[in-house]
């Protein structure tokens, strides 16, 4: 998601319908919710000389202030997919959380005003709808553009960026931008926290749709648009060979790095390492290096993230020659161990033994390990000789 103009809900329903999601998806969620005549309605329009879509909610005008409990009962007791509720409760969650912390009160006693109303609801509703209907992999996204200046709410003047805004949206990258308005609501904040898996730029993919969707102004300075790309994931470097990703990392627990290696691997990786290191003003560290099919980059660089104390890495296209392979066993001891032979030319050129095959027959035969490694390499040469 490209949200260099900000994010609202109108905004996200938008580019999501922009992007193939039929109007009879978020429609049919909304449809469900126990309140009456509630509809939305799409609009082609321009901004800045850009098509897009710009979905109105058509609701009935209400000053009714609703409490996240009263909230959390309308989404229980409406027909929703099990998906689409628990998503737009984990959303309407957030921000009784968010509301509770700027007016320094409990969640369940906050009440929601602007995003309490019934097109706030049918926007949370709509969004987690449409993103379901995708079935998106992961959901990438810029930093978000908050705006600046002042509104006036229901408690009064507020500054912009909106403190609930802020609250949603720690440990997200932001930027004000060159508008003194909101660009950012507190319902497109809820959202994107809610849903986003990573931030930052426009992760290497092949393009395959871009939905557009309106916000209701239109100023000067930058189109008001919110834009949704939808693609395959492609490998960073645009080869079509295997790439090594790796990062420097001074500050982990070592007792960390056996779970974080098994992660990379569980990913996908096709091997992983660490190499020690000496950094700047003489620290050890340690380069952790994973190779990679283009097609699990994504995966393992979200592992590397997750399990270690990084927040950049290298990604470096390499070149693989590989000796043609195959598995074999032979018979070590009465029991039978894994091998595997190597063969360049119509010659076998190496033969190794799978050592954990060898550590478990040396428990079962009470034995010292390297007994039983000289016996399995014995026998495995003498199967698979080497000419």
């Amino acid at each position: 998601m490209d949200l260099s103009a900000g994010a609202s809900g109108d905004m996200l329903l938008g580019a999501l319908v922009d992007a193939g999601v039929p109007l009879d998806v978020p429609a049919a969620a909304v449809a469900a919710l126990p309140v009456e005549q509630v509809r939305l309605v799409t609009e082609q329009t321009s901004r800045h000389g850009l098509g897009a879509i710009r979905v109105h909610v058509h609701a009935p005008e209400s000053t009714e202030h609703r409490t996240w409990a009263d909230v959390r009962g309308l989404l229980l007791d409406a027909d929703l997919p099990t998906p689409v509720r628990e998503g737009a409760l984990a959303v309407f969650e957030r921000l009784a959380v968010a509301e509770g912390r700027v007016h320094r009160v409990a969640p369940e006693t906050v009440h929601f005003h602007e995003v309490g109303a019934l097109d706030a609801l049918a926007d949370v509703v709509g969004v987690v709808a449409a993103f379901e209907h995708l079935g998106l992999e992961r959901l990438h996204a810029s930093p978000v553009t908050l705006g600046s200046g002042s509104v006036r709410g229901a408690h009064g003047v507020v500054p912009i960026p909106g403190p609930a805004v802020l609250e949603l949206l720690q440990g997200i990258p932001v930027v004000a931008g060159p508008v003194a308005m909101e660009m950012c609501t507190p319902t497109g904040a809820a959202l994107l926290a809610a849903r986003v898996d990573e931030w930052g730029a426009l992760p290497p993919m092949r393009v395959e749709r871009v939905g557009t969707g309106a916000g209701s102004r239109d100023p000067e300075q930058l189109p008001n648009l919110l834009r949704l790309v939808l693609g395959e994931p492609s490998d960073a470097a645009g080869a079509v060979g295997p790439v090594v990703i790796e990062s420097n990392i001074d500050d982990l627990d070592p007792r960390l790095w056996p779970g974080v290696l098994d992660a990379l691997f569980a990913a996908g990786a096709s091997d992983a390492w660490l190499t020690p290191i000496v950094m700047k003003k003489g620290r050890p560290a340690h380069t952790l290096s994973a190779l990679c099919r283009p097609e699990v980059v994504a995966a393992v660089q979200g592992a590397v993230f997750a399990t270690t104390s990084t927040i950049g890495l290298r990604i470096v296209p390499v070149g693989k020659a590989a000796l043609e392979r195959a598995s074999a066993s032979v018979d070590v001891l009465g029991g039978r161990v894994g091998v595997k032979v190597a063969v360049h030319g119509g010659r076998v050129v190496n033969v190794s033994v799978e050592y954990e095959d060898v550590a478990a027959l040396a428990r079962d035969l009470d034995l010292p390990v390297k007994e039983v490694l000289r016996a399995a390499t014995a026998a495995a040469e003498e199967a698979y000789p080497a000419g």
